[in-house]
């Protein structure tokens, strides 16, 4: 690999710049990072957890970890559009039911992007490092089983506490967004009472109104690398058409074992636990 990496940028970073050569990326590394995009698209569609992918490896390549966290979601928002319209066009996404649980999705990841970009770099390595390692045991406890088995147990719900679970759940994806598509899944399930096919199609809707709102902070502080991001989308974009279209045959079981791998390794390499680069 041509290119070099570099994840300790940390020190006195000015958000309104970025300190890095994206601009010059080699062809191996363009590759890299559509290949990674791809998985990530499939991942985010089918279940989520894609940004457990693209996220490290945005700061191997040297990005801050605030502006990674921006750039991600350039990927996540392109894919989003991608998957929706698929969902929309097979006649699984239901817009005008998810409303009332998008409102408040979005108005916490207002607050969550915003407490992202003012957080330095240094904790929001930590921040994410501990993610990932949550993620990793939640991964292993398979939660998508878990939701599976209680799709036939559960009713619609409304009231005020479906509300507040989506404001944080906003919140949450606003701040880091790698991993909400699993709670947006239970939260949809057991939480709001929809089955799991419709849930998923709500899932990625979800994401694609509050991602643009989240964006804007990012982009409004500076904290995107654009070259990096478009690259990404493009592996994210293909990766969601796919996993759209051949939802109902495809499984994700086998995402989950690369998936185990990479977080823990990325975590470890985010708490300074060993120097893969």
């Amino acid at each position: 690999m041509c290119f070099k990496i570099n994840l300790f940028i940390i020190g006195n970073y000015n958000s309104k710049s970025i300190h890095h050569n994206s601009n010059k990326m080699d062809l191996q590394t363009i590759i890299l990072v559509i290949i990674v995009g791809f998985f990530s698209g499939v991942i985010n569609t089918l279940a989520g957890n894609g940004s457990l992918l693209s996220l490290p490896l945005l700061m191997f390549l040297g990005l801050p970890a605030n502006i990674a966290n921006g750039t991600n979601r350039i990927g996540i928002l392109l894919q989003s559009i991608v998957a929706s319209s698929s969902f929309k066009h097979q006649k699984v996404l239901e817009t005008k039911s998810a409303t009332r649980l998008t409102i408040p999705a979005v108005i916490g990841s207002l607050i969550g992007a915003q407490l992202a970009v003012e957080l330095n770099e240094v904790l929001m390595r930590q921040a994410i490092g501990a993610v990932l390692v949550v993620m990793f045991f939640l991964i292993i406890l398979k939660p998508n089983a878990w939701i599976k088995g209680k799709t036939d147990e559960v009713k619609e719900k409304k009231g005020i506490m479906p509300i507040l679970i989506f404001f944080s759940i906003g919140f949450y994806g606003g701040f880091i967004q790698a991993g909400v598509g699993l709670f947006l899944l239970a939260a949809l399930v057991l939480g709001a009472g929809y089955d799991l096919v419709k849930a998923n199609a709500l899932k990625v809707f979800i994401v694609l109104v509050y991602t643009i709102f989240a964006l804007s902070v990012f982009i409004f502080n500076g904290q995107v690398d654009y070259t990096l991001g478009f690259t990404l989308a493009i592996g994210n974009m293909l990766g969601a058409y796919l996993a759209a279209k051949y939802a109902v045959s495809w499984g994700a079981s086998f995402i989950r074992y690369v998936l185990l791998v990479v977080i823990l390794f990325s975590a470890f390499e985010l708490f300074g636990v060993i120097n893969l680069f």
